[in-house]
């Protein structure tokens, strides 16, 4: 498995929108609109791909201050979830914000996914909200550096 950052705007961020779209909107009956996916150009995105080349997952990192970088669109292909690259996917996203000296991330959590940002040791902040038409609770965690 390989991670690593993509650019906005290419053929492999199209490709992870296939994958954003597939995993995220479509169970839900939701899509994405050209207003919500311009806004992430300055977004810090990073996807997984397999010995082939082919891509597996993606995440998106968006800025919220010098400090603060929120995790958002995680989204895993269904022919390869359970093996290990979310998490794999996560701990490259917190090196990179390290690495750019953020210094906590925060996500909403679809309430079925706390989980397992549980066991990599994020926090629940507050109480269950509704997001995209289901249940979901903020996260957080402090980088060590």
């Amino acid at each position: 498995m390989l991670i690593y950052t993509i650019d906005f705007a290419t053929p492999e961020f199209d490709e992870a929108l296939a994958i954003r779209y597939e995993v995220l909107r479509k169970p839900l009956g939701l899509d994405y609109s050209l207003e919500q996916i311009a806004t992430e150009w300055d977004n810090i995105h990073i996807a997984a791909f397999d010995a082939s080349g082919k891509m597996t997952g993606y995440l998106n990192l968006t800025p919220v201050d010098d400090k603060l970088v929120k995790m958002r669109q995680v989204a895993v292909a269904p022919a390869y979830q359970g093996q290990g690259i979310g998490k794999a996917m996560v701990a490259y996203s917190e090196m990179v914000a390290k690495d750019r000296n953020f210094t906590e991330i925060v996500l909403h959590a679809r309430k079925a996914a706390v989980p397992f940002y549980l066991s990599m040791h994020y926090e629940i902040v507050g109480d269950e909200f509704e997001e995209v038409l289901i249940p979901h609770f903020k996260m957080r965690k402090a980088l060590g550096f």
